[in-house]
């Protein structure tokens, strides 16, 4: 795809339509249908870069494969103990789900094996993977004393932990679940505010012993895991670009079918929804253990709210849009608690800062979030996805509302996580 973007403004969003489906939710399955016994189908599952980085690690592990039509993917699991040391270094991409989940997964085989990945990859930290899952008796050797990728990991006996985490982050749960299958004894996890659960759900789906309590989730091993039929939903987080795009622009009603809307992913509803936007769920269900509803967007005007606490990790990955949705918002949006924004792809608090003041936005970092004041006119220009698919995506909302044509490079990287994206960007619009 094009490297290079340009927006016009204005065009609002009509209609009905579908985002690919959710990313995390892809990984785990993909992940738990290598681990069990038997069959397991996907169908609905995001075929973005990072996802397809899973998969191609499965296939090296001798995990089979099989596309099929009608968006089916078929895996046939090899169970617990199945997998194969993989002949060559395992390339996670961009992916910080497929390095971090992998090493928990990879701490109690019986072998060896290598996972590296992109040049951003390579900056993000694993120690918060890494220590705790050498506590369990994982040997795990990286850059800067297991910092940063390359890191190699040597399959041992590993041994149930009680782990209390200094972030909400679900990466982290998720690793030492999935070492937690192959521990003798139980793994409890306890984190400062929920982060979501999506590992936990599938997990369950899957036919692992996981109990929740307030406050983190214990998992007992033991169990064989059982190849199981999944429908991914869509993309809580890919929807989030359409719901501002839909606030901002007025006279725009957009639907989007079947989003989850996990409750430990839905803050960016709540956060929209306090700072005064029209959104209702439809048609709520379940699907695969999943809360899927699809989401009528209105335009409108919106305030300035506070945000931080609890709700920061229920809508992490949503922060560079919301800080969009701020831009054309009345008042002052004040985001903290969300320091974790520093060491995602980018620096997401110095990117979405940057790149909106290049419009000519008021935006001020913080150490832990931002401070946006609304009501200022953004102007045309040029910025910089700078390699982050989130901020590509943001700025792509942000230039809706600017005075003139908005010029976007580094754009290839939302294939990270929405292939598409600029196809359905367009056809949303009624320019």
């Amino acid at each position: 795809m094009r490297d290079l973007q340009v927006i016009r403004p204005g065009g609002r969003l009509r209609g009905e339509i579908q985002v690919p489906g959710d990313k995390s939710i892809s990984h785990r399955a993909v992940m738990l249908g290598a681990l069990g016994k038997g069959e397991t189908v996907i169908r609905g599952l995001l075929r973005g870069e990072d996802n397809l980085a899973t998969l191609e690690a499965f296939r090296g592990m001798g995990v089979e494969v099989l596309d099929e039509p009608g968006d089916v993917l078929r895996i046939r699991g090899r169970g617990l103990n199945g997998l194969q040391e993989p002949q060559d270094v395992i390339d996670c991409g961009n992916s910080g789900t497929t390095m971090r989940l992998m090493t928990g997964l990879l701490a109690g085989q019986r072998f060896f094996s290598v996972l590296t990945g992109d040049r951003f990859l390579r900056k993000r930290p694993m120690k918060r993977v890494v220590v705790p899952l050498t506590g369990m008796g994982a040997r795990i050797l990286g850059r800067a004393g297991g910092e940063f990728a390359p890191l190699a990991l040597k399959g041992s006996p590993l041994t149930g932990i009680t782990h209390q985490s200094a972030v909400a982050s679900a990466q982290v749960k998720s690793a030492l679940m999935l070492a937690g299958l192959y521990a003798d004894g139980p793994t409890t996890i306890r984190e400062p505010h929920v982060s979501r659960d999506h590992s936990e759900r599938m997990l369950r789906w899957f036919g692992a012993d996981v109990r929740p309590f307030d406050g983190g989730v214990t998992l007992y091993p033991g169990r064989a895991l059982q190849g199981r039929e999944v429908t991914v939903p869509g993309d809580i987080s890919s929807a989030a670009f359409f719901m501002v795009a839909a606030l901002i622009v007025p006279g725009s009603e957009l639907i989007i079918r079947q989003v989850g809307v996990n409750p430990t992913r839905s803050g960016i509803i709540d956060i929209l929804r306090a700072m005064g936007g029209q959104i209702e769920l439809l048609d709520q269900r379940d699907c695969s253990g999943e809360p899927v509803a699809d989401i009528l967007v209105r335009a409108s005007d919106l305030k300035g709210v506070e945000i931080g606490g609890a709700l920061v990790p229920r809508a992490i990955d949503e922060f560079p849009v919301i800080s969009v949705a701020a831009c054309f918002a009345e008042g002052r949006t004040v985001i903290r608690d969300a320091r974790e924004l520093r060491v995602k792809e980018t620096d997401r608090i110095a990117s979405m800062c940057s790149q909106l003041e290049a419009l000519g936005a008021q935006v001020e970092a913080r150490d832990d979030g931002m401070v946006i004041d609304g009501g200022s006119e953004l102007g045309a220009g040029q910025v910089s996805a700078l390699g982050d698919h989130r901020i590509g995506m943001s700025m792509a909302v942000a230039a809706l509302r600017a005075r003139g044509s908005v010029t976007i490079s580094e754009t290839a990287c939302t294939a990270t996580s929405f292939p598409g994206f600029w196809e359905l960007f367009d056809a949303s619009r009624e320019v």
